[in-house]
């Protein structure tokens, strides 16, 4: 049985941080991650939705510095590059189906939206760099935690349909509360009351859609548009200009059908409506993409409960106890939904993890 002092669950943000600040302590980590590839709901992808070092977000995107410092910081610690979101330009408004779009020109933003040069997966490349390859396990999902005299036995299930037991002195778990509650099986069982805050614990993306067209030249530009609509006739309500740092045109948008819904027209015809709706607001030019991704976070079984598919709600920040009882001196839970401040976001993930890290140095000796 493989031992260590921390086993970091999750290798999204919050996970990496964690895990890349504990080493660096000195400490036994070892992360691991049900996926094929690390970030969790942080995904840069190319034009055919496959990871990509400089690609489209199709998760996350943006960050603002002013609001998110625990986010900038961070940005600064690893020497990113960072870029403005697009909004030179009319926004359009779409507001019903019998009207025309209607353009206007936006008033001074007080905060500017951030985004990575690379995408958001660069921050999730600089943090694993700082981490040995042999503490890393993907495709190793845990399914269930078994207290014991001296730590937490961890089942975990390889890709290939292997198990395997990991003993560690304290865990994190660096996934949303609602996921953990749904998919772990926990020995003793959590607390009535503790489980069922993590289960009303809203998980940030995971009711949601994102839909990219990928072009050749960021025609919208030329036409005086910054890429920025809204709109109350849909399917898409909220789009914007998704044009990478290295010149990479796309529009993008926020589906406002349901998770059941998408499910029932399916995706060509989805991505069709889309194309249509574009080409209504931005001009004909829209109706010819190179390519097209449409990513639903609802079909995701590593992101999404069946819980997730009945809204979008955003997680609520506040200073609750997330673990009770027995588990309370070797669980920790570090997921961005659990930050007391920026809860679901980049930020959050950051100060989740940081919370986390402190309470862990507080506790266990440094080798």
């Amino acid at each position: 049985m493989k031992t260590c002092q921390i086993a970091v669950v999750g290798a999204g943000l919050s996970g990496l941080y964690a895990a890349r600040a504990l080493n660096a302590a000195g400490l036994d980590v070892i992360l691991l991650e049900a996926r094929n590839r690390l970030g969790g709901r942080i995904l840069t992808a190319d034009e055919d939705g496959l990871p990509s070092e400089d690609g489209f977000d199709l998760g996350p995107s943006w960050y603002w510095p002013q609001m998110q410092p625990a986010m900038a910081t961070l940005v600064g610690q690893l020497e990113l590059s960072s870029f403005c979101q697009n909004g030179e330009g009319d926004v359009i408004f779409e507001r019903m189906s019998r009207e025309r779009p209607q353009r206007y020109s936006p008033t001074a933003m007080d905060q500017q939206s951030m985004r990575l040069a690379g995408g958001t997966a660069a921050v999730v490349r600089a943090l694993a760099t700082d981490l040995p390859a042999g503490r890393i396990l993907s495709e190793a999902k845990v399914t269930a935690m078994a207290l014991t005299d001296v730590g937490v036995e961890l089942t975990v299930e390889a890709g290939t349909g292997s198990t395997s037991l990991l003993l560690a002195e304290h865990v994190i778990a660096a996934l949303p509360p609602r996921l953990l509650e749904a998919t772990m099986r926990f020995a003793p069982a959590q607390e009535p009351a503790t489980a069922a805050s993590w289960r009303a614990t809203a998980t940030w993306m995971a009711p949601h859609a994102k839909f990219f067209a990928i072009y050749d030249r960021p025609f919208w530009r030329t036409d005086g548009l910054s890429g920025t609509a809204q709109s109350m006739v849909g399917p898409m309500v909220e789009i914007h200009d998704a044009t990478t740092a290295s010149g990479k045109a796309a529009l993008f948008g926020f589906l406002g059908v349901g998770a059941d819904q998408r499910a029932a027209i399916g995706e060509q015809a989805l991505k069709q409506a889309c194309l249509t709706q574009l080409a209504r607001l931005f001009g004909p030019q829209a109706l010819k993409p190179s390519a097209t991704i449409l990513k639903d976070w609802a079909a995701d079984p590593l992101t999404a409960t069946a819980t997730d598919r009945a809204g979008g709600a955003h997680p609520v920040p506040g200073s609750k106890e997330w673990v009770s009882g027995p588990w309370k001196d070797r669980l920790l839970l570090a997921g961005s939904e659990t930050s007391p401040s920026e809860p679901g976001y980049l930020s959050g993930a950051v100060t989740a993890a940081e919370q986390a890290v402190a309470e862990i140095l507080s506790k266990v000796d440094r080798r």
